[in-house]
């Protein structure tokens, strides 16, 4: 910090001490208007509260149902997929998976379903598998790695 930087403090003037009597500078009714909810000790009104009439907030649609928070959600790929990756690949991981654009994150659980056919075997590193994904894999000679490969 140098000198020539050094600015003044911003001078905040002292809060109104409301309900101080007539002496605090503040009138009559120190600033709370006439009679009222508002104008008592500890008066007031909920925040959202609109006098009585349907708030404003009811008046938007409500999020419904159960939403689960410990939900797993996979990335889906299927077989033929996996059949369409070029032929030097045989180690199929979830980077492989996201280089060739069949998933979007390389953190994300991958799930492999079982739609369509394989040709030529392919070592499959995925969190889950479906029965029939795991035994098309086998039969064309490949493996199926169930824990993901990091």
């Amino acid at each position: 910090m140098q000198a020539h930087l050094v600015r003044p403090t911003r001078n905040k003037p002292n809060r109104k001490r409301v309900g101080r009597g007539a002496a605090s500078g503040q009138g009559t009714y120190s600033g709370r208007g006439l009679k009222g909810q508002k104008s008592r000790s500890g008066g007031g009104v909920r925040p959202g509260f609109e006098g009585g009439q349907n708030p404003q907030i009811k008046g938007l649609p409500m999020l419904r149902g159960f939403n689960n928070k410990f939900r797993k959600q996979y990335e889906i790929v299927s077989v033929e997929k996996l059949g369409r990756l070029p032929d030097g690949v045989t180690e199929v991981t979830k980077e492989v998976l996201k280089e060739h654009r069949m998933i979007r994150k390389a953190t994300s659980l991958v799930k492999i379903l079982g739609n369509g056919e394989l040709v030529r075997p392919l070592e499959v590193y995925a969190d889950t598998f479906t029965k029939s994904a795991s035994s098309k894999i086998q039969a064309a000679g490949g493996k199926v790695i169930g824990v993901a490969k990091e």
